[in-house]
C-alpha cells in the first residue's frame, strides 16, 4: 500500500509506493494542505487499481521522471516471458508447499525483498533504526546481495561476505570495521533471509553462524575532583547541563529530549518518557528506561537556574539559540572535548558521565537496585557487570570480612589479611559495643614489618604522615553521604570512621559542601 509523504526541507507532497519489486517515490509540486492530500490520494488509488489488473504504464503517470528509463526496462521484461514461464508479480507468487523441492523460479532478488522489507516495518521501527536499516542496505548489502535471487544465497556467500567486512576501514583512520559493526550489519542480513524464507518456503542459510567476540571496553568515569574541576570552569551556559548530566545518570538522548513539562521541582522528580535520537523525538531506549529520577540538590539548583533560562522560551529544558534540542554532536565537539583538553583530561565521551554517575553513587554504598532503577536497567545484572570493579568498600579490601569470620570461627588457620586503618577501628568499636569494660587501654599495640606501633594509617591520629590520605578519604566519604542518604543511613555509616570523627550528623543542618559549590559558581557568573 502506498503513502503520500511530506519532505520537511521544503514541504512539498510525493508519492510513496511500491512497483515492480521497486520503492517508487515522485515528486509532486504541491505543498502539503489537506485538499492537496486528497488529491494525491485519489491520484494513487487509481495508480495502485492500475498495477493490480496490470494496466500500468509508468510513463502515462510520470513522464518526467528519474527513474523511467530504468522502470520502462524492467516492465518490458516482464511482458517478455521466458518460454514455459509465467510472469507473476511478487505480491501475487504462491507459497511453495511443504515437500516441494525448493528452487528459485519466481523468487524476487535480494535488494528487491530488502528494500519490500524494509518499508514494510517502517511504521513499527524507530527512526533512528530505519535509517541504519537502510544506510546498511545501500552501502553493504546491495552492492554485495542485491541481484542475487535471494532463496540461492549460500553459508559460503555470507561468510565470504562477513570477510569483506573485516577488511573494510573502520571509523578511525587506519583502523578496520570494528567486530560490533559487523555484527549489527550481519543481523540485518539475518533477518531478511529469515523473512524470506518464512514466505518462499525455503531454508535460510544463516544457521550457525555465530557472531563476532566483542573486546570488552572499560569505562572511564571522573573522579569527585575532576567533576568538581569541570562544573567549575565549564561554560556558564552549560554548567547547569553538566551538573544535572553528572548527578543523575541520564542517557545523552534522555537528557537532550527533557522537556519542562516532565520536571516536577515540587516533587523533586525528573521524568523520563521521550529522547532525541539524531534529531527525531523517540520513545526510550527500553521498557525499563521510562523511570522517575530522584532530583538531588545539586540537580535542583542547576533546573531552578535552567529555569530562568529556556523556561519561557522552550519546551527543552536545555535548548539551542533556536529553542530545539541540543544535539550530542554539536555538543561534544563545541563544547565538550574542547573543554577536556583546556583542562588536561584525559579525553572521555561524554557518556562517561553516566558511568561517573553510577561509580559515584556505589561509593557512597547506595543501594544497588536503587541505583540500577535511577538509571533505567531492569535489574542489576548491568550494574555489577559493567562497574565491578568500581564497587569495593572505601573501608576494606574485598574478602577481608569472610577471611575475619573464618579467623573468628576456626580459630588461627585462617588467619585474615592485616585490616585497613578505618577497618581496624571499625572492628574495635563493635568489640568495645560487646564488652563495655574493654576499653582502648587494655590494648596492646602490634607490631607491624615496619617495626611501628599499630595499624598503618590509623586514623585515631590523623595527623600522622602515614595517615593523611586514609583520613581524607574517610572524611571526603562521610560529607558525599550528606547528598544521597538520610540522618539515619549517615550515622550508621558514620560509626565506620575514626572515634574522633565520630559526631552525628543531621542533614537538614549539615551545609552540602557540593550544593555551596555550585551556588558559588553560578553567583561568580550572575
Amino acid at each position: 500500500m502506498g503513502h503520500i509523504r511530506v519532505r520537511p526541507e521544503t514541504g512539498l507532497l510525493y508519492f510513496d509506493f511500491q512497483y515492480l519489486k521497486i520503492r517508487c517515490r515522485e515528486q509532486a509540486n504541491l505543498q502539503d494542505t489537506p485538499d492537496n492530500r486528497k488529491l494525491m490520494e485519489r491520484a494513487l488509488r487509481n495508480i495502485e487499481a492500475q498495477i493490480a489488473k496490470g494496466d500500468f504504464r509508468y510513463r502515462s503517470a510520470f513522464p518526467n521522471s528519474r527513474n523511467l528509463e530504468k522502470i520502462e526496462t524492467l516492465e518490458n521484461h516482464q511482458r517478455m516471458p521466458i518460454p514455459g514461464t509465467v510472469s507473476i508479480p511478487m505480491a501475487q507468487q504462491p507459497m511453495m508447499q511443504p515437500g516441494e523441492l525448493p528452487n528459485s523460479t519466481g523468487h524476487p532478488t535480494f535488494g528487491e525483498f530488502a528494500e519490500k522489507f524494509i518499508a514494510e516495518n517502517e511504521s513499527i521501527w524507530k527512526r533512528s533504526n530505519l535509517r541504519t536499516k537502510q544506510e546498511t542496505l545501500e552501502k553493504w548489502l546491495r552492492p554485495h546481495f542485491g541481484t542475487k535471487v535471494i532463496s540461492s544465497i549460500t553459508k559460503q556467500d555470507i561468510l565470504e561476505f562477513r570477510s569483506v567486512l573485516a577488511k573494510a576501514p573502520g571509523k578511525k583512520p587506519g583502523t578496520t570495521m570494528s567486530a560490533s559493526r559487523i555484527n549489527h550489519v550481519m543481523t540485518s542480513v539475518s533477518q531478511i533471509l529469515s523473512e524470506a524464507a518464512d514466505r518462499f518456503n525455503f531454508t535460510t542459510p544463516f544457521q550457525n553462524i555465530k557472531r563476532l567476540r566483542i573486546k570488552k571496553t572499560d569505562v572511564h568515569p571522573f573522579t569527585l575532583e575532576e567533576v568538581e574541576l569541570i562544573l567549575k570552569y565549564c561554560r556558564p551556559d552549560f554548567r547547569n547541563y553538566f551538573a544535572t548530566k553528572f548527578f543523575t545518570g541520564m542517557r545523552p538522548g534522555e537528557i537532550h529530549g527533557l522537556k519542562w513539562k516532565y520536571v516536577d521541582l515540587g516533587k523533586r522528580i525528573i521524568t523520563i518518557r521521550e529522547t532525541v535520537v539524531e534529531g527525531y523525538e523517540e520513545t526510550p531506549k527500553t521498557a525499563g528506561s521510562n523511570r522517575d529520577i530522584r532530583i538531588s540538590p545539586q540537580v535542583y539548583e542547576a533546573l531552578k537556574a535552567q529555569l530562568e533560562v529556556t523556561g519561557n522560551r522552550s519546551a527543552y529544558v536545555f535548548a539551542n539559540a533556536n529553542g530545539g534540542p541540543l544535539t550530542n554532536r554539536n555538543m561534544s565537539n563545541r563544547v565538550w572535548y574542547p573543554l577536556l583538553r583546556s583542562l588536561g583530561l584525559k579525553p572521555r565521551t561524554p557518556y562517561q558521565t553516566r558511568h561517573t554517575f553510577a561509580t559515584l553513587m556505589l561509593a557512597a554504598g547506595e543501594s544497588p537496585e536503587w541505583i540500577a532503577f535511577q538509571m533505567g536497567h531492569s535489574s542489576t545484572e548491568m550494574l555489577f557487570k559493567v562497574y565491578s570493579r568500581y564497587v569495593p568498600n572505601l573501608t576494606r579490601q574485598d574478602g577481608s570480612a569472610f577471611e575475619r569470620m573464618l579467623a573468628a570461627n576456626f580459630g588461627a588457620h585462617h588467619k585474615p589479611e592485616p585490616q585497613t586503618s578505618v577497618e581496624a577501628q571499625s572492628a574495635e568499636d563493635a568489640d568495645t559495643q560487646a564488652d563495655p569494660q574493654r576499653t582502648s587501654t587494655s590494648k596492646s599495640p602490634t607490631k607491624t614489618n615496619s617495626g611501628r606501633s599499630g595499624q598503618r594509617g590509623n586514623l585515631s591520629n590523623p595527623s600522622h604522615p602515614t595517615t593523611k590520605a586514609d583520613h581524607a578519604i574517610a572524611t571526603g566519604y562521610a560529607r558525599s553521604l550528606v547528598a544521597h542518604g538520610t540522618a539515619g543511613e549517615i550515622n550508621h555509616r558514620v560509626a565506620e570512621m575514626p572515634r574522633d570523627q565520630q559526631q552525628p550528623i543531621e542533614v537538614a543542618d549539615q551545609k552540602n559542601p557540593w550544593l555551596a559549590m555550585f551556588q558559588s559558581y553560578n553567583k561568580k557568573d550572575q
